[in-house]
Order: C-alpha cells, then sequence, then structure tokens
C-alpha cells in the first residue's frame, strides 16, 4: 500500500535558489512519463522535485502533442468501440517492429496497459467517445478530451494538490556518480549552476530529435532536410550523459518514430497538426515523379510511422501524395491546404516535378488498378496487377479532377536510441548490465527497449504510462526505505 504523502506545500519555483538541496526524487523532463513518475513518487511518500528544460507555457514535452493512448482491454466502453486483448496488441507490435522488441518489457507494457486509462482519470485526465474516420483507432485507442495539452494539464493539476515541486527552464547539464549511484544533478536556470541532490533519480528527459548533429550520426546529411514535429527542447542531453557514464545502450541512432507530415510545415514544434493522412489513398512519388512503395500496405494506425522513414530515403528527402476528387474527407483534414491543379500536368508544375514523368506514372499507376469494392475504413483488397511496387489495398484510379499534392517531408516526432532498462526501469550498466543502484529511466529514453523499430499509433503514450508508474515506485521505495 502506497504510504501517505508527507506535507509538502507545492512550489512552482521561479529561481533556482528557491529550490531545497536535497529531495527523495528527481525527475528530469516534465512529460507524460515523467509526471507519471512523479505523481506515482509522490503518492508513495516521497519529496519529489520536478526538473523542465522548457518555459511553462512549453512544458510537457511531445506529450502535449499527444491525442490518445493504445491499451489493452477486454470490452466496449465509453471511449473505445470493442475489445483490445493482449494477444492480438502483442501481434500488431510484433508486426511493426518486425520482432526488435524486447518481449519481457514489451509484455509488461502491455499487459499493465488494461489499467492506464483508469490511472489516468485517476489523475484528472478525461477521454472523450470514440472517433470514427479512417484512423481505424477508435476500438483500440482511447482519445484524450482537449488532446495531449489538456492531459499534461491535469497531471500538473493533480502534482500541484500532491505537493509536489516544479522548475521550469532548469536544464539538467550533468550527474554527478559514484560508479552506478546517483548523487546529484548539475542544474542551470537563469544562467546560473548548483547541485542538487536526491536520494534517486527518474530520467524521462525524452530523446534527441531536436539535435540535428546526432540525428547525423544515423542520417547523415540527410538529417538536414528533417523536420522536427516534436518539441525543440529535446536535445538529448540526460540520454548522453547515461551513455558517457556507461549505460547500455539500445537500439539504433537512425531509429526513430518519423511519419511523413507537410513540407510546408516550421522546422519545430508543429505537432499532430501538420500530419499528411491521405498517403494510403494516394500516390507518392518521388521528386523525380516515381513511385518507390506500396501506399496500401495496411491501415494507417500500423503503418504511417514508417513513411517518414522512407521519405527520408528519397532524393533530397521530399515526396509528394497524389489524390483525385474521390479522396477529401476520407481523411484528417490538413493544416495546410492541398495544391490543386486540373489537370496532372498542371499538378506537376505546381509541385515542381517533371509534368511528363508524372503523367506517365499516374497512368501507368491506373492501368494496373484492379476491379474491386473500395472501403476506405479497413484494408478492402482494391489493389494493382503487374505493377512495381503494387499496391495491396485502396487501389483506386486517379482519375477525376481536380487533382490535388501534397509535399512531403520525414517528421521526426521522438527517437529509439535510449537506454537499456530492467523490469524495475532500472538503468541497466557497463558490457555486464548491472542494474544502477538508484537511477531509474521512463519514456522516450527507453522507448527502444520495445520499440526497436516502427511504431504503433498511441503506444508511446503506453510506454510512458507504463514506465513511468514503475519508475516512479522504484525510486520512491529506494528513497523513502
Amino acid at each position: 500500500m502506497a504510504k501517505p504523502c508527507r506535507r509538502t506545500r507545492y512550489k512552482e519555483h521561479r529561481a533556482l535558489g528557491e529550490v531545497s538541496n536535497s529531495y527523495d526524487v528527481l525527475v528530469a523532463g516534465a512529460g507524460n512519463a515523467a509526471l507519471c513518475a512523479a505523481i506515482t513518487a509522490r503518492r508513495a511518500g516521497a519529496r519529489v522535485l520536478v526538473l523542465e528544460v522548457a518555459p511553462k507555457e512549453f512544458r510537457g514535452g511531445n506529450s502535449r502533442h499527444t491525442r490518445n493512448i493504445r491499451y489493452a482491454h477486454n470490452a466496449a466502453t465509453d471511449y473505445v468501440t470493442g475489445p483490445y486483448p493482449v494477444d492480438e496488441y502483442w501481434e500488431d507490435l510484433l508486426r511493426v517492429t518486425g520482432g526488435k522488441t524486447n518481449e519481457k518489457l514489451a509484455r509488461m507494457v502491455l499487459e499493465q496497459s488494461v489499467y492506464a486509462v483508469d490511472w489516468m482519470q485517476e489523475q484528472g485526465v478525461r477521454f472523450q467517445p470514440p472517433l470514427s474516420g479512417t484512423l481505424g483507432l477508435a476500438r483500440t485507442n482511447a482519445f484524450f478530451f482537449g488532446g495531449g495539452k489538456a492531459m499534461m494539464n491535469s497531471y500538473f493539476l493533480t502534482a500541484e494538490k500532491l505537493g509536489i515541486e516544479v522548475l521550469y527552464e532548469a536544464e539538467v547539464t550533468d550527474l554527478n556518480l559514484d560508479g552506478s549511484r546517483f548523487q546529484s544533478a548539475t542544474v542551470r536556470h537563469d544562467g546560473q549552476e548548483r547541485q542538487i541532490s536526491a536520494r534517486t533519480v527518474v530520467i524521462a528527459a525524452g530523446g534527441f530529435e531536436a539535435n540535428i548533429d546526432w540525428l547525423k550520426e544515423g542520417w547523415g546529411e540527410r538529417a538536414e532536410n528533417f523536420l522536427i514535429r516534436g518539441t525543440p527542447y529535446n536535445k538529448g542531453r540526460m540520454l548522453r550523459v547515461l551513455l558517457d557514464a556507461g549505460a547500455h545502450p539500445v537500439s539504433e541512432a537512425d531509429q526513430c518514430h518519423a511519419v511523413p507530415i507537410d513540407a510546408r510545415s516550421p522546422q519545430f514544434d508543429g505537432g499532430i497538426a501538420t500530419r499528411v493522412d491521405c498517403v494510403i489513398y494516394s500516390v507518392v512519388v518521388n521528386k523525380n515523379a516515381e513511385r518507390f512503395y506500396d501506399e496500401g500496405e495496411d491501415i494507417w494506425p500500423r503503418r504511417y510511422a514508417i513513411w517518414g522513414r522512407l521519405v527520408g530515403q528519397q532524393p533530397d528527402q521530399i515526396a509528394y501524395a497524389i489524390i483525385d476528387s474521390k479522396t477529401p474527407g476520407l481523411f484528417m483534414p490538413t493544416i495546410f491546404p492541398a495544391i490543386e491543379a486540373d489537370t496532372i500536368e498542371e499538378l506537376a508544375e505546381k509541385l515542381d516535378l517533371d509534368p511528363k514523368v508524372l503523367s506517365r506514372t499516374v497512368d501507368g499507376f491506373n492501368r494496373k488498378v484492379q476491379p474491386g469494392t473500395f472501403d476506405p475504413t479497413q484494408p478492402d483488397g482494391c489493389h494493382t496487377k503487374g505493377l512495381k511496387p503494387p499496391k495491396t489495398n485502396w487501389a483506386r484510379k486517379i482519375d477525376q479532377p481536380p487533382f490535388f499534392g501534397y509535399p512531403l517531408r520525414p517528421g521526426i516526432t521522438f527517437t529509439y536510441l535510449g537506454v537499456e532498462i530492467d523490469e524495475k526501469a532500472r538503468v541497466l550498466m557497463g558490457p555486464e548490465k548491472k542494474p544502477a543502484d538508484n537511477i531509474f529511466a521512463a519514456g522516450e529514453v527507453m522507448a527502444g527497449n520495445v520499440l526497436g523499430q516502427g511504431y504503433a499509433g498511441g503506444l508511446g503514450m503506453a510506454i510512458g504510462v507504463v514506465f513511468g508508474r514503475i519508475a516512479g515506485e522504484g525510486a520512491a521505495r529506494r528513497a523513502v526505505n
């Protein structure tokens, strides 16, 4: 049973000097996983300080851009349309990762995700009725009422009620370790630095997607053309410190959650709104006006995260989704309007593509489309025959003007290279993978344990909730006892 919280007045500190010298649990980061850890540790009786590198108005990391959580459940509820058993969840995970996952840790996420929505509601998070449409998530995912920012605001309100201390614009620049034991953190705030000690630390400070130089280690110069749809504050400082200190790495520098977003999006922080979801109904071509992958391979929530990588592998890291007048309304509205034209050749000119080549590509596609019954809500078997690459579902002729095009670039949400952990969320150190004495990790910094590659919509939130709670409980127990 959790211990009652010791009485501590909530403090949203404005200066580094207002922060105490010592805590039970120090949490680096302030997104979903971090707040789950902080709230759990506080409810277990620990005195908790949360350090957030972003200003208050941008608090919450990538979590403020989320919309839903994928979780296992046995029946329809007010928030989902039907059951989603753990076994089906596991099969979905295997499909998107190609088996590149730590089965023990992955199964922990899936099995404990059953309790995630109830726990989140206890913290004040509200959910909305199932969403209809082509995303195909109404049965598997519960959507936050008000989106990720409302979810994070609920967490922070709970943190306030519990007496969790928070300091914004506070960057943890280094960790003072004695071997694998954490002693204190070097914190920079408003031009000042000081050491803050704690009995335990939870690293939940995200990945390194906003660090273009680090992305280049995996992607080379192609990373210069990537857009970062997540927070600009995830530079990977804590991950680098842990790796330099001997934490055992997991996954690779070029593995990430990367989706196709509108090429007109800002370089950082565009969020969900920049995504373009018409790919499965379209013909997608590169700058040479040539197709390069099966657009209809699977439903969008299981395949949208591979398309960022696919676009990133094309010349100049750009592609174009081409649709006709039959398709608008079948996918989520886009923040930027489509580029429109009355002919394919005119559309090509507006997209700066070779009109003859694009016309030949679209005509060749149309000739290979086979008869079938189109169903936008599920794989329908409408396919091409004798075309390379094929289109295995949702293949319809692109022949009814006006025609529309969306320029696409890779939109990086978060990276998978991280630290390996055990089932207690303890960071594993050295080649022998010895659990650190008092260093825990949750969220994107350890997501590569579950996500060796690929992604399924809403899975990152499940990883954050499950291992955030595990890390918070373990840190509090280690500190308080």
